[in-house]
C-alpha cells in the first residue's frame, strides 16, 4: 500500500515540527526539555499512524545516534578547546586585542561575530564559531542573550561552504548528478544567495545594535565585508569550493582590522543607549591581568586553522587519512506503507583522522602543552579540563541526539516524504518558491546545513525535475535555506546559550531569530518565483 500524501497525515507528518515551535517558543522551554517530547510525539505519530514497526524505529534510532557520534565529538573537543584558552586566560588577551584593534565598538561587534565567526566556520563549522565567539562578545560588553544570536545570524551565511565545503559536497553526493553544467550552475545560484544573505543577517545586526544611526556609522565597513565574502564567495565556489567560505572570511578579517586602523574607525566610539549592549557590567572593564602575547592567545586558533588545511587540502596526506573510515550497517526495512529504507554496509561512516573534532582536539592538546610549558596555566589539570569539557558538553549533546532521533525516525517512517510532497503536490510550479523553506526546515530538524542537504537534497532535485523547474535554482535555494537556518538549528542555539550560561534560554534566542530567518526565506522564495515565472519566461521567448 502506497504512503497516503493526504492533508490529515500531512497535518500528523508536520505535528513534530509544530509540536518542537510550541514548546520552544510560547512556552519558552529549553531544547533539552522540549526535543525529547518530540522525540516521543514522533515515534508514536510514526507507531499508529505511518505503519512503521519496533524494528524499523529501532533502526532509525541507531541511525540517528551515529549521526550524532561525529557531532557530539566536535562539541566535546570544541569546548576542550575553549575550556584550555579559558584556563590560560587567553580570552582575556584576545579581549584587549580586539578592542585594541577596532576601537570603535561597533566594528568590534562585526569584527568577532560576523567576520571572525565566518572565519572558524570555514575552516571547523559544527558550532565551533558560536562556542568561540559568543564568550568572546560578552567579554567585550554584549548581553549575553544578544552574544548567541550575533554569531548565529554572523556566520550563517558560511554553512554551505564552511569546514572545506563538505555541505556542499553532501548536496551534490544527493543529487546524484556529475553534470559539470549542472554543478557550476547550482554552485552560482547558492553562492549568491548566501552572498545576499551574509549582507541581510549583518544589517540586522547592525539594526539591532543601534537602528539607523548605526547602519549609517558602518555603511563602508558593512560594505567592505559583504564585498568580500560575497564576491570571494562567487569566485571561490565556481573554481574551488573547499576556499569559498574560509579565504574570503580570512580575507575580510584581514581587511577589516586595515580599515580599523582608517581614519574612519579608529576612534572610540559607541552608541551609549545600544539595547544588545551591558552598560551596567565590568564586563568591558576587565580587570583580569594579562598573561600572555597576542600570538599565544590565539595559538589554539593558528593551530586549528594550519591543520585543517594540511590534512584537508594536501592530496597525499588527505587521502590516506580519509580512507581510514568506519560506519555500522543496516538491513532495509519497509513500513506498512512501503517506505523503502535501503540495507546500507557502511553507514554514515566516519573518518577519525580527517573528522573536525581531531584538528580540534590535537589543537587542544598542543595548545595545553604549551601552556604548560610556558607555565601560562597551573600545574597539571588536563584531567579536570577533560571532565569540565565532558560536563559541558553532556547537555548540548543530548539536545543534539534526541533532534537527530527525531530527523531520522521523520525520514524513515515517510513523515518527510508525506510533509514535502503534500505541499509540492498542491503547489506545482509555485513550489519554486518554497524551494528555501524546505532547506530551513532541514537545517532546524537535523542542525546543520550538511544534514538538511542531505535529508533534502534529492527530493528537491526530483520534485524540480518532475515539476519542471530550473534544478540548478532550486537546488541552490536548498542550501541557502539550510544556510538561513543554522541561525534557528536548536542545537547551535543550545551550544551558543550553553557557554554564555543562560542555558534553557533557546526559546528566547528562537523568538528573535526566527521572525528574520522566516523574512529572509520569503524574500528568496519571492525571488524564486520571479527567476522562474518572470526571469526565465523572457529569456525563453
Amino acid at each position: 500500500m502506497a504512503l497516503p500524501i493526504t492533508l490529515p497525515f500531512w497535518l500528523l507528518s508536520i505535528l513534530p515540527i509544530v509540536l518542537l515551535l510550541i514548546l520552544m517558543i510560547p512556552l519558552k522551554w529549553g531544547v533539552l526539555k522540549a526535543a525529547p517530547i518530540t522525540l516521543l510525539t514522533t515515534l508514536l505519530v510514526s507507531l499508529i499512524f505511518f505503519r512503521t514497526d519496533l524494528m524499523i524505529i529501532s533502526s532509525e534510532l541507531l541511525k540517528g545516534l551515529w549521526n550524532a557520534v561525529s557531532i557530539v565529538l566536535v562539541i566535546f573537543t570544541a569546548i576542550m578547546l575553549y575550556q584550555v584558552s579559558a584556563e590560560g586566560k587567553a580570552f582575556v588577551t584576545l579581549t584587549s586585542l580586539f578592542k585594541k584593534i577596532a576601537p570603535n565598538e561597533l566594528i568590534r561587534v562585526l569584527l568577532i561575530g560576523v567576520v571572525f565567526a565566518s572565519f572558524l566556520q570555514g575552516v571547523t563549522g559544527f558550532g565551533v564559531p558560536i562556542l568561540v565567539t559568543a564568550p568572546l562578545l560578552m567579554k567585550v560588553g554584549v548581553k549575553p542573550l544578544w552574544s548567541v544570536v550575533i554569531p548565529l545570524l554572523g556566520h550563517s551565511w558560511a554553512g554551505t561552504f564552511g569546514t572545506l565545503a563538505l555541505a556542499w559536497e553532501a548536496l551534490i553526493l544527493q543529487t546524484g548528478t556529475g553534470d559539470p553544467q549542472f554543478i557550476i550552475e547550482t554552485a552560482f545560484y547558492a553562492s549568491v544567495f548566501l552572498s545576499i544573505l551574509t549582507l541581510i543577517y549583518m544589517s540586522v545586526i547592525v539594526y539591532f545594535y543601534g537602528k539607523w544611526t548605526a547602519i549609517k556609522q558602518s555603511f563602508i565597513a558593512m560594505a567592505v565585508i559583504a564585498v568580500t565574502l560575497g564576491g570571494g564567495q562567487i569566485t571561490f565556489a565556481l573554481i574551488k569550493p573547499e576556499l569559498a567560505a574560509f579565504i574570503p572570511s580570512a580575507l575580510s578579517l584581514l581587511f577589516l582590522i586595515l580599515l580599523s586602523n582608517s581614519r574612519l574607525y579608529n576612534r572610540d566610539w559607541k552608541l551609549e543607549n545600544s539595547s544588545i549592549m551591558n552598560r551596567h557590567s565590568n564586563s568591558m572593564t576587565t580587570t583580569e591581568k594579562e598573561t600572555m602575547t597576542t600570538h599565544q592567545a590565539l595559538l589554539s586558533y593558528y593551530l586549528v586553522t594550519v591543520i585543517a588545511l594540511v590534512v584537508l587540502l594536501i592530496p597525499f596526506i588527505n587521502q590516506p587519512l580519509s580512507q581510514i573510515d568506519f560506519g555500522p550497517a543496516f538491513s532495509e526495512t519497509v513500513t506498512g506503507y512501503n517506505v523503502v529504507n535501503p540495507a546500507v554496509e557502511n553507514y554514515s561512516p566516519i573518518a577519525p583522522f580527517t573528522n573536525a573534532s581531531a584538528f580540534l582536539l590535537l589543537a587542544s592538546l598542543l595548545t595545553y602543552y604549551y601552556y604548560r610549558k610556558k607555565k601560562l596555566i597551573p600545574n597539571p589539570v588536563l584531567i579536570n579540563l577533560l571532565k569540565q569539557s565532558g560536563r559541558k558538553a553532556l547537555s548540548p549533546s543530548v539536545a543534539v541526539i534526541c533532534l537527530l532521533a527525531i530527523s531520522r525516525v521523520m525520514a524513515g517512517s515517510g513523515l518527510t516524504i508525506v510533509m514535502a510532497e503534500g505541499i509540492a503536490n498542491v503547489l506545482g510550479e509555485f513550489y519554486v518558491g518554497l524551494a528555501p523553506f524546505i532547506g530551513l526546515l532541514g537545517t532546524f530538524i537535523t542542525g546543520s546545513n550538511m544534514s538538511s542537504n542531505i535529508l533534502f537534497g534529492d527530493f528537491q532535485f526530483l520534485t524540480a525535475d518532475f515539476v519542471g523547474l530550473n534544478r540548478a535554482a532550486v537546488v541552490g535555494a536548498q542550501t541557502t535555506g539550510g544556510g538561513i537556518g543554522t541561525a534557528i538549528a536548536p542545537g547551535n542555539i543550545t551550544l551558543g546559550t550553553s557557554t554564555v550560561g543562560i542555558l534553557g534560554k533557546e526559546g528566547k534566542v528562537l523568538s528573535i531569530i526566527l521572525p528574520i530567518a522566516i523574512a529572509v526565506a520569503v524574500i528568496f522564495g519571492l525571488f524564486m518565483l520571479v527567476d522562474h515565472f518572470v526571469i526565465a519566461q523572457f529569456f525563453s521567448l
